[in-house]
């Protein structure tokens, strides 16, 4: 499906019903007690346009844009007129008098989709342009940098000649939370690389209440490097990212891959709602890295909601879409951690492999993998270019995962496919919970190394463990537990059109209202 057919903008009171129960633990499953406990909720807060209402300083496209940020004060609007270029890099300064936010915004703001809605290369025309020069930034901060919101901006680099690191850099390298730059918003903005030249990132997010929304990041790609549409390591947060088109060559959206400086620095309280993360397929033949749409090196209380993956392939990695894998990337950070961590409403369209789940780093010291919810996903996997078609990897122990109402639809042809697949032997995982999930043929089912599939897979790499009410389709009923449901074929599962692409459960589905919890079992309600 190409992606143009793709966007959403559910609204977060649409929202907030599907996070709510997914939260709680009386919709997951109605027993006295869960073997995993959920994920702590992130800290949230409201990025929401509001029109400003004070002082309008209207930019000549000859004026000096540093000294115009100089002068600002808190509560002013800044007026950048729509066509013009602006040539970085600037910083944001520290305002220390007043209160209010700084605006940024086009003079033809008003020519532009209003608040809340995502913007696109076609409105480029609509918006004065800050550029980034060679091995430099279009914008950065200094310490406490504070309260300005860009709206109807394009950020880009100055040339095709140029490299870029980060066109957008918030964050100093910061030693500790107190000299953080806070509450900057991206909104409605254009930020992109250049299709011939190596752009490394879109925005570094290291800052608190940093939120990019209703943006287009695209067209970032490095040959010597990973490169990344959005990216954080260093900070406190909370981070919002909503309803962006968001598109790179190694990873879409990073955490982490860098060492925080410290215990207080571990990206905390990001919220990741109503995005597409999107891939070409040409980068498949290009020279440049290919891994995964969505990396947690180090980030905690995570929520990861309606969000639309689309194409990851197999290449530079094998093709897993989500990596959820502590790293204490040079050793200098043995608190890196993934935790309280909640995947929960997505779709996954043209997948290489699904989820990859690491308990702890395997070359230096860190933190453990623990608290997370997979809920309520449709994963649409094809093996694309020649991923092994597994839907849950778990490796290095970790603890509390809670894997419940997901629907993964694997059509990897020949290549192997598993539905999960352990090698936790050695360090087994604590506390997984396995329930009312549907999956169509997997020609290893739920797989351990070593051991096989089914009770064997569970007895070996898991340690208190509950399995029961998934539909997976062909594989032997003798060797799972009790409480499963083992169809021959896809038409036994009646879904409401399998050929058409709709997933749900047709009325006479034997599945249906056979849940735990008596809704259908697998995905209810995906984008």
């Amino acid at each position: 499906m190409p992606h143009s057919m793709l966007n959403i903008s559910r609204t977060s009171q649409q929202r907030a019903p599907l996070l709510a129960a997914a939260l709680a633990v009386a919709s997951i499953m109605p027993v006295a007690a869960l073997a995993a406990a959920l994920p702590a909720p992130p800290q949230t807060f409201d990025s929401s346009y509001v029109a400003p209402t004070g002082a309008v300083v209207k930019v000549a496209a000859s004026d000096n844009l540093q000294a115009v940020f100089d002068k600002a004060q808190p509560g002013q609007t800044i007026v950048l007129p729509a066509g013009a270029t602006f040539r970085g890099p600037f910083k944001l300064p520290n305002k220390t008098v007043g209160s209010g936010w700084i605006y940024v915004v086009s003079s033809h703001l008003a020519n532009l989709p209003p608040a809340g809605t995502r913007v696109g290369p076609a409105n480029a025309a609509n918006m004065p342009k800050i550029l980034a020069p060679n091995g430099l930034n279009a914008l950065t901060t200094v310490a406490n940098s504070h309260h300005f919101r860009f709206v109807g901006i394009e950020f880009a680099p100055l040339s095709a000649s140029t490299l870029v690191y980060s066109v957008v850099a918030i964050g100093n390298a910061d030693r500790s939370p107190a000299t953080l730059a806070h509450h900057i918003v991206f909104d409605r903005c254009y930020v992109h690389g250049d299709a011939n030249a190596h752009n490394r990132r879109g925005i570094e997010m290291d800052g608190a209440y940093v939120a990019v929304v209703d943006s287009y990041i695209s067209g970032f790609q490095d040959g010597g490097a990973d490169s990344q549409g959005l990216w954080a390591y260093n900070t406190t947060g909370p981070l919002q990212i909503r309803n962006n088109f968001i598109e790179a060559a190694t990873e879409n959206v990073m955490f982490g891959g860098a060492d925080s400086y410290a215990a207080t620095l571990v990206p905390t309280s990001i919220e990741i709602r109503d995005n597409h993360f999107f891939k070409p397929l040409s980068l498949i033949t290009s020279t440049y890295a290919v891994k995964n749409m969505l990396e947690l090196k180090a980030a905690r209380r995570v929520l990861i909601t309606g969000n639309i993956f689309e194409n990851n392939p197999a290449k530079s990695q094998n093709g897993f879409t989500v990596v959820i894998t502590p790293r204490n990337q040079n050793g200098a950070a043995p608190w890196s951690v993934t935790a309280d961590i909640a995947v929960v409403g997505n779709r996954f369209v043209n997948i290489g492999s699904g989820f990859n789940l690491l308990g702890r780093d395997n070359i230096h010291p860190s933190a453990l993998t623990q608290h997370v919810l997979i809920r309520n996903n449709l994963m649409e996997m094809t093996s694309l270019n020649g991923a092994a078609g597994i839907a849950f990897q778990f490796l290095g122990g970790g603890s509390d995962y809670l894997i419940d109402h997901n629907t993964i639809i694997n059509t990897a042809g020949p290549a192997p496919r598993e539905l999960g697949l352990a090698d936790t032997a050695s360090t087994k995982v604590a506390n997984l919970v396995f329930t009312n999930n549907l999956s169509t043929y997997s020609s290893y089912g739920f797989f351990a190394s070593g051991s096989g599939q089914g009770t064997a897979a569970l007895t070996t790499d898991f340690v208190n463990w509950t399995f029961s009410h998934n539909v997976i389709i062909g594989a032997p009923a003798a060797n799972y537990p009790a409480g499963n449901y083992f169809p021959a074929g896809v038409a036994t599962v009646r879904f409401m059109s399998y050929a058409g692409g709709n997933f749900a459960l047709a009325a006479g589905s034997p599945y249906k209202n056979a849940a735990i919890d008596r809704t259908d079992i697998g995905a209810n309600d995906p984008p």
